[in-house]
């Protein structure tokens, strides 16, 4: 990530914040790319290993932590952090990425902490020893997170506090034959499947009804303005013109406000090699508005009617031109902005004039 970039907690902590990371960096592992170097006052970082022998990373000094279950020590940690900060009356905000689920998975119970995932077994077809694996890494951060409000609650700052929980950073990976919610694709592909999941949000005080929901097409980009309103962090010229997302605070406080949504989002899968860019531009991507998204993958291009079509399962590519063109000059404009910041590509050339 761009070191010109501001970062969340980097902002943040211009209104008094304590901010703590603890979980998985994918953001560069190179010194000044590191989160402790990014805004994080305390940080507990994933690094390399096995799920039961990992290499974990504690501001700066790693050690490697044979039998210890990285997910639990990552909310064991940030609890016991955000206990000092209460203390001393201190607001805090905690990023907590889990390494959990995510493979490699072994076949016996070498890498798990128990050996609970197999009430898992033999409940279905497709139930293999990884996918109740996962099964079980999921039921458990359920059990992390609920643990996590309990304490809140103990402490007498649960209704204060503000929760976010986003389902993933992508969809089902080796679960998708046993449930995938009827969306096509799953990790890795730029279908629905692969990139759309949920997200809830708690915080009682600041006027959030439990129980409500909401359909409307919001992205993770939207968090960062959502917590800069909520927190009255002063909005530099930088932040202004760095920030893509959109405040929720309209349609959190009012599920059934008119929030305008006609917006384009970008799913690119990426991941590809150093200098191949452009040849990258249309492999494994999807632009989106509320109602139709346009795939570009090994299956060449593919438009879907979501409104009628949730599972994407007929092309209607040629029904819809005006469509299709719009999208795709839209999806042009956002690869020519984003150049500049792709920091490890060699092949960066300049857009034609």
């Amino acid at each position: 990530m761009s070191l010109d970039t501001i970062t969340l907690p980097q902002a943040l902590k211009t209104a008094g914040y304590a901010t703590g990371f603890f979980g998985k960096w994918h953001n560069g592992k190179e010194g000044p790319y590191r989160p402790e170097n990014r805004g994080f006052d305390e940080c507990w970082v994933y690094e390399k290993g096995a799920r039961m022998a990992a290499t974990i990373t504690h501001n700066g000094t790693s050690q490697r932590m044979a039998g210890t279950y990285p997910t639990d020590l990552f909310f064991e940690k940030a609890t016991q952090w955000m206990d000092v900060q209460r203390q001393g009356k201190k607001p805090f905000f905690v990023y907590l990425p889990p390494k959990s689920p995510h493979g490699p998975f072994k076949e016996d119970s070498s890498d798990m902490p128990n050996e609970d995932y197999k009430k898992f077994l033999g409940t279905h077809p497709e139930m293999t020893v990884q996918a109740a694996k996962i099964y079980w890494e999921v039921e458990n951060i359920d059990k992390r997170i609920g643990e996590m409000i309990h304490q809140l609650e103990e402490w007498g700052i649960a209704d204060e506090t503000l929760f976010i929980f986003i389902g993933s950073d992508n969809g089902a990976s080796g679960t998708s034959k046993i449930y995938n919610a009827g969306m096509n694709g799953q990790k890795g592909h730029p279908y629905q499947g692969g990139t759309r999941v949920p997200t809830f949000f708690r915080w009682p005080s600041g006027g959030i009804k439990g129980g409500s929901e909401n359909a409307a097409l919001i992205s993770q980009m939207d968090i960062m303005p959502t917590l800069l309103e909520i927190t009255g962090t002063p909005m530099t010229d930088q932040l202004k013109q760095q920030i893509e997302g959109r405040s929720l605070i309209p349609i959190l406080k009012n599920p059934s406000t008119d929030w305008k949504d006609d917006r384009l989002l970008v799913h690119h899968v990426g991941a590809w090699e150093r200098g191949q860019a452009t040849q990258s531009k249309h492999a494994r991507v999807a632009i989106q508005n509320k109602r139709f998204t346009l795939v570009n993958n090994k299956n060449g291009e593919e438009l879907f009617d979501l409104k009628n079509d949730a599972g994407e399962t007929k092309n209607v590519i040629d029904e819809y031109p005006e469509v299709v063109d719009q999208l795709r000059k839209a999806y042009d404009q956002w690869w020519i902005r984003i150049q500049p910041r792709l920091v490890n590509e060699d092949a960066y050339q300049p857009p034609a004039k």
